[in-house]
């Protein structure tokens, strides 16, 4: 991931997002992170429904899950779960 720094912010934007961040009970950077991401039509809602769209595409992959491969090789190792 990559990383910016942003110099110059308003006082008032940073107050508006510590108090987001105290309520969400997350941290600053998180709100920030958020915001931006937000701005840039990148939510999670958004990006979930773009996966849904790709799954929908592609369809169900063929062969075993990687769930049903640690699964098998669990109980292999008398570890099931």
């Amino acid at each position: 991931m990559a990383q910016i720094l942003i110099r110059n912010i308003d006082d008032a934007v940073i107050a508006k997002l510590r108090q987001r961040a105290a309520e969400a009970g997350t941290s600053l950077e998180e709100e920030a992170r958020r915001a931006l991401a937000n701005s840039a039509g990148l939510t999670r809602e958004a990006a979930l429904a773009r996966l849904d769209a790709v799954r929908k595409r592609i369809g169900r992959p063929r062969g075993p899950s990687s769930l049903e491969d640690l699964r098998r090789d669990r109980a292999r190792d008398g570890q099931t779960r």
